[in-house]
């Protein structure tokens, strides 16, 4: 062997993100002038830098190279002892390579990031968003996660409660927040929550999120009820104020009958009216042939054969239909050809009628809840089942976008449209809560992938549509 080596010091110790320096004395114990190479090798290597790479030595000199150690702040810089070596080539004897050895010990570090799928979540009677906790750190971590809130609406149920997580690796918890009371009627009420994360000897680490509570009944069916009961008790009081006032007009009619056919007390038999000729037969007699004559017109006329007017089929309910904007010739879409997701845009895209995402079911929820008794209803997708949505609740403004969402099918939510036939023979589909505006498409004769929106209806824009049942139905 014509190398001697040595590290100093042998073991060293650095944080991940910072560095360390180690240093290689060699000498050259031969005799001839050689050139010797260094290459860091072993699970530490990419993190090592040698400076310099090369040292060319005299016979009986020696020389040093530093060694430079830095781990990044990451799971991959996995804490405790990490045995390292450099490779040294001789030029002169490449066969006589040697390999020094030392031990780098890496700290360990934690760090923990938590995050709610999805951050808002609504119900009546729970809600279920997911925990994705995150270990960023280089040592296992072992936690456990805890909910809670203003005022205590709100019970927690998470599975599991205690999770070990390791380096680089995430565990998801299923959460279920149920409310503490019912709202039977009314308006939904907004709970924001916070679920914490929390590890021996750190500070918890706390993810915030909101649970929307809605009623179990809407507002306008308790309105109905209160409208119900009111007019039901204003009809009773008015007919037991209008009964006895019909019976005693009909007493009195019927007291001044007998009084007119009662003889006087000097009236003789002879004097009597004949009940052949009494008024009330020559009365019942124009009666009669009037009513023979209309009744004999109306048999000989035929009315009862008149033909009926053909029965219109109403353009709702439909299954499997296509929407086709009738100024861009395209149909409203979901992205991809796979199943649509929670929030994804509905957009405008070439009609395929072969398959794709492009079928839509129009499901009346009240068949004469809309303006002038028209029937409300929503635009369900046929491949994922989500329903046509303007995001959170209620009224929404121009310009706001479409989107797919869990089908609530109440007047609470954004979610019901009715149709409004245009000279055309096209339609207008308009939302109900939002003041009747019009599904359209953003901007002027917007290209394919176009989102569409609701804005204000006009005839001079992209808001007429045309719903047509596919041949392959």
């Amino acid at each position: 062997m014509s190398l001697w080596t040595s590290l100093e010091p042998a073991s060293a110790t650095v944080d991940p993100g910072s560095s360390t320096r180690v240093r290689l004395r060699v000498r050259n114990t031969g005799d001839v002038v050689d050139e010797y190479r260094f290459e860091p090798v072993g699970d530490v290597a990419p993190w090592t830098t040698v400076e310099p790479p090369t040292l060319r030595l005299y016979p009986g000199t020696t020389g040093t190279v530093e060694l430079t150690f830095a781990p990044p702040r990451t799971p991959d810089a996995v804490a405790g002892p990490n045995p390292y070596a450099v490779r040294i080539t001789p030029t002169e004897h490449p066969d006589a390579v040697t390999v020094p050895e030392g031990n780098l010990t890496i700290t360990a570090f934690s760090e923990v990031r938590a995050e709610l799928v999805p951050p808002t979540v609504k119900g009546r009677f729970r809600g279920r968003p997911k925990l994705a906790v995150d270990n960023l750190g280089n040592t296992k971590v072992t936690a456990s996660v805890s909910g809670s809130d203003n005022g205590d609406h709100l019970s927690y149920e998470i599975r599991p409660g205690n999770v070990q997580i390791e380096p680089g690796r995430a565990a998801f918890l299923e959460t279920t927040l149920k409310p503490q009371q019912i709202i039977w009627f009314g308006a939904k009420e907004e709970r924001p929550y916070t679920l914490a994360v929390r590890r021996s000897g750190v500070d918890p680490t706390e993810v915030e999120g909101t649970y929307v509570q809605r009623g179990f009944l809407p507002r306008w069916l308790a309105t109905f009820f209160g409208i119900f009961v009111a007019l039901a008790i204003a009809f009773v009081m008015i007919w037991i104020a209008y009964k006895p006032q019909v019976r005693t007009s009909a007493t009195e009619q019927t007291q001044e009958a007998g009084a007119a056919l009662a003889p006087s007390p000097s009236a003789t038999p002879e004097t009597l009216p004949s009940t052949a000729e009494s008024p009330s037969e020559e009365a019942e007699q124009p009666a009669a042939e009037e009513s023979k004559s209309d009744g004999g017109g109306g048999g000989g006329g035929g009315g009862g054969d008149q033909p009926k007017k053909p029965t219109v089929k109403p353009v709702v309910p439909a299954k499997n239909v296509m929407l086709r904007n009738a100024t861009t010739h395209m149909c409203a879409d979901v992205p991809g050809r796979e199943k649509g997701k929670i929030n994804e845009i509905v957009q405008q895209a070439n009609c395929h009628e072969e398959g794709d995402n492009q079928y839509w079911h129009l499901e009346v929820k009240y068949p004469k809840g809309g303006p002038g008794g028209a029937p409300l209803f929503q635009i369900r997708n046929a491949t994922d089942r989500f329903c046509m949505d303007l995001g959170e609740f209620g009224a929404r403004p121009v310009g706001t976008g479409i989107a797919e969402f869990r089908c609530d099918g109440t007047k609470d939510d954004n979610q019901l449209w009715w149709v409004d036939k245009q000279k055309s023979g096209d339609y207008w589909i308009r939302n109900f809560a939002s003041n009747n505006k019009c599904l359209n498409v953003k901007g002027q004769n917007g290209g394919t992938e176009t989102r569409l929106n609701i804005a204000d209806c006009t005839n001079t824009d992209d808001q007429e549509w045309k719903i047509i049942h596919p041949s392959k139905e």
